[in-house]
């Protein structure tokens, strides 16, 4: 359909109400939203690449241009981007705030705040009193919406151009959650189905109509971790990865059905970075508190997937960061209680095959060849990946500790936030 036809009709659609203009769009827009240049956690594949060709390998004395910067509040929510409009969330005080910024200046468009304090039965001691109360979710762009999930579980479908409410449901009181640290998975979506990890008996991932919120299916049993669900394809088939306290699951993502597990333990469940897949039909998994990572090749042969560990090794401990597989080797930054190295490890092997010492715990976006990495005291910087090290071209102070959220890239435009300012900066070279 001809763009200008499509935005006629669901102008028209409008005044029916919020639900078929939803349901048009999330059509219009495909599944995976692609059309969009960066609409939910981890990007338009969800694997923190882009293209963006241009990216500076120099900058001035000062950094690369800053094109604004402005206050924002608490929280690690990372940054999702439409045509012209920034949405993240964030916290004051008992309040969470889902927050629309105009992409050119970085003023506010709309907000919705509601009241949140923390649960008393939320194990949220030491975790949210040394990490901040987030939020920690990232929202979802789908259709005409925007679809964001609280600490405490509030879960909201918002008018991505005017902020109303057009549905919400207290996930916590819904589905009587319990024991968990504030809630951190993003949503993700497929077959026109919103996906949640949201834990416990029968209803360990549900899928949520976006049109309404109703629930479409729940299934499986284990409880909740703060990882964020990927979906893969292994060989011609679609699955949902599920990082879970003890394990990582393949799901069906058109019913959660079970397909494999494969066991992962750490210490307090928490199983927190998310997975990444590549060439090879290979699943890398890693987690700090004694878990380590693991490789685990994922096959297809008479309608079932095998799931086969190739190496797991305490050698790479990832915390919260993001990792990033380049060619045959896996990055991330390694550590938990003390400092964490920026360490590359051979996808196949498990051996580790270069450590970078200049950056604290760091999460990054491969585009142009290059990585562009945020550490964990707020310095940007932009680096080539070698097989004997990293070569970094800039380096700058841009942000104040900590900077924990992964930054956003938009053609060659970088949007960043720590735990109390949003930036926007100019790469092209």
């Amino acid at each position: 359909m001809n763009p200008m036809n499509l935005m006629n009709l669901i102008n028209r659609l409008r005044s029916f109400g919020s639900a078929p203009v939803l349901l048009l769009a999330a059509v219009a827009y495909g599944n995976t939203n692609d059309q969009l240049p960066w609409p939910q956690w981890g990007g338009p594949a969800r694997d923190f690449r882009v293209s963006s060709p241009g990216l500076a390998t120099s900058w001035p004395s000062g950094g690369p241009k800053k094109l604004w910067s402005r206050a924002l509040g608490e929280g690690y929510s990372s940054i999702v981007v439409d045509s012209d409009a920034l949405y993240t969330m964030y916290r004051v005080g008992d309040d969470e705030i889902i927050v629309s910024l105009d992409a050119a200046t970085g003023k506010t468009r709309w907000e919705h705040r509601y009241q949140a304090p923390l649960l008393e039965h939320m194990d949220y001691g030491t975790w949210l009193r040394q990490g901040g109360a987030g939020p920690y979710s990232t929202p979802l762009l789908l259709g005409g919406g925007v679809y964001a999930v609280g600490t405490t579980g509030r879960f909201h479908a918002l008018d991505r151009n005017t902020g109303e409410v057009l549905w919400h449901h207290d996930l916590d009181r819904k589905f009587e959650m319990s024991g968990y640290r504030g809630y951190a998975p993003s949503p993700i979506v497929y077959g026109g189905n919103i996906l949640l990890p949201i834990g416990g008996r029968g209803q360990a991932v549900v899928a949520f109509d976006p049109a309404n919120g109703a629930v479409v299916w729940k299934n499986q049993d284990f409880r909740l971790a703060p990882a964020s669900p990927i979906l893969i394809d292994v060989d011609g088939h679609d699955q949902l990865v599920v990082f879970t306290p003890g394990e990582v699951v393949g799901l069906d993502p058109a019913n959660g059905n079970l397909l494999w597990s494969h066991p992962h333990e750490t210490n307090y469940g928490l199983n927190i970075s998310t997975p990444v897949w590549g060439e090879g039909n290979l699943l890398f998994v890693s987690s700090a508190y004694n878990g380590g990572s693991r490789v685990i090749r994922l096959s297809r042969a008479n309608g079932k997937t095998t799931a086969e560990q190739l190496w797991s090794s305490n050698r790479l401990r990832l915390h919260f960061g993001n990792a990033m597989r380049v060619g045959n080797l896996i990055l991330g930054s390694s550590g938990d209680f003390g400092p964490a190295f920026f360490i590359a490890v051979d996808v196949e092997s498990g051996e580790e095959i270069w450590r970078e010492r200049t950056f604290g715990r760091a999460q990054m976006v491969h585009a142009d060849s290059k990585l562009v990495i945020v550490d964990e005291g707020g310095d940007l910087a932009i680096a080539s990946v070698a097989p004997n090290g990293l070569k970094v071209h800039a380096r700058a102070e841009l942000l104040t500790e900590n900077a924990w959220t992964p930054p956003t890239l938009v053609g060659t435009r970088l949007y960043v936030r720590d735990r109390k300012d949003v930036v926007a900066v100019e790469l092209e070279e």
